[in-house]
């Protein structure tokens, strides 16, 4: 059977529907950048998601072809995966979504280098006659999270993640959101074909460890 990294690794993409710290590793991603509102019809966000799903399918069905990488196994792509962040916000401000910045991204296997991911760009331009020059080699070590399974609409996250701060502060954790330390969301659940109170995204923010307050005379 394919390899499937929600199965192999539940703790990252399977957590339950209460808050939880995780420590997540590096990973690869096939990622494309961007802004605006993702629900816009035909927008850069919706194109993002294309060129996503051209190089990771062009990956994944290498096996067929005559560039064959080492290592390779079968596997089923995984989920969809974005960080997002707002100029001026600590957060998410899912009233404006006009103001989004994005990092939208899939997960490479390990066993994929730079010069297959390149091969794979090349690729996809050629047998798909498109423009996959906006799509980067994306590594990124995100660390210590809280996380949850929130179920529901997208607009409805706002209550999960107020659960989620609640939570860490209470494990002795506070929120690290920084310029390189993003909201994260992974989206298990195809919003084409799911309704919207059975949407299953998980949501990741960044903390660390609170400093011990100092005790009296220390400087």
């Amino acid at each position: 059977m394919p390899f499937d990294y929600r199965k192999e690794y539940k703790e990252f993409y399977m957590p339950k529907g209460v808050p939880s710290i995780v420590d997540v590793p590096g990973m690869n991603f096939i990622a494309v950048r961007g802004s605006g509102d993702p629900n816009e019809e035909g927008g850069a966000y919706q194109r993002a998601i294309g060129l996503l799903y051209g190089i990771a399918y062009t990956i994944k069905m290498s096996k067929k072809g005559s560039h064959q990488i080492d290592g390779y196994f079968d596997y089923v792509v995984p989920p969809l995966e974005g960080f997002w962040w707002q100029e001026g916000v600590a957060g998410v401000d899912y009233a404006h979504k006009e103001a989004f910045h994005w990092i939208s991204v899939i997960r490479l296997p390990d066993f994929v280098t730079k010069e297959d991911f390149d091969w794979a760009v090349r690729e996809a331009a050629v047998k798909k006659k498109q423009d996959f020059s906006g799509v980067e080699f994306f590594t990124y070590e995100e660390g210590l999270c809280v996380q949850c399974m929130h179920t529901g609409p997208y607009d409805d996250e706002p209550a999960t993640v107020e659960a989620m701060h609640r939570f860490m502060e209470a494990q002795g954790y506070t929120l690290d959101i920084t310029d390189r330390r993003l909201h994260h969301e992974i989206y298990l659940s195809d919003a084409r074909k799911t309704a919207p109170e059975k949407l299953k995204t998980v949501i990741r923010h960044p903390v660390r460890r609170q400093r011990p307050e100092s005790a009296p005379g220390d400087s």
